[in-house]
């Protein structure tokens, strides 16, 4: 798997694609946590959850169908209690309508799973769990597979990290960058149609 830092640079690029120009905190810390949760499954490993059960590491948490109800329940907290306040409104979360919020967070918790199955290591991703229990893994894996717990702190984790500079933070950071110049004449010509 990739580290979990990177998984959140991936959410973050893809939050500069929100169709917003004041986000508030609450919806960056969201975007970080759907990048990382489906890696929360390493927790399974104290209770003697094996790696390839379900609820195995990369199991169903890592799946589309994960990623979907993630998705639901990140856009239902962000969004907060449906209300016409304009104050709620004005925070910009408010303009996008439930369904696309849902999308955007669902996006967001798959490119977990998605980034995994680009890893050099581990036993594939459950990705269509829990209708199919195998794991699949793309045919291109350039990205090495990070050690788990302490190993992290070795000659191995830096050579990890290296490789997710260029595998995922570069590439992420290009995402990030369009999403700016796309949206930067959008915003200024709003700001001037307001005027």
């Amino acid at each position: 798997m990739p580290t979990i830092f990177s998984h959140a640079v991936v959410g973050t690029a893809l939050g500069q694609w929100y169709p917003s120009s004041r986000l508030p905190m609450r919806f960056w810390l969201l975007t970080a946590f759907c990048a990382i949760a489906p890696d929360l499954d390493v927790i399974g490993f104290a209770f003697g959850v094996r790696y390839d059960d379900l609820f195995g590491h990369r199991g169903i948490t890592h799946s589309l169908c994960f990623a979907v109800a993630a998705g639901f329940v990140a856009a239902r907290v962000c969004l907060g209690p449906p209300t016409s306040n304009r104050r709620h409104r004005s925070l910009g979360v408010g303009r996008w309508p439930l369904g696309a919020a849902w999308l955007f967070f669902s996006l967001v918790t798959a490119s977990h799973g998605l980034l995994d199955a680009m890893t050099d290591g581990g036993r594939g991703i459950a990705l269509l769990a829990p209708f199919d229990s195998d794991r699949f893994f793309f045919p291109w894996r350039p990205i090495l597979v990070s050690p788990i717990g302490v190993g992290f702190f070795s000659v191995r984790g830096l050579t990890v990290l290296a490789n997710e500079v260029r595998w995922i933070v570069l590439p992420s950071a290009i995402i990030a960058l369009i999403a700016r110049a796309v949206r930067k004449p959008a915003r200024q010509a709003h700001v001037s149609r307001s005027h």
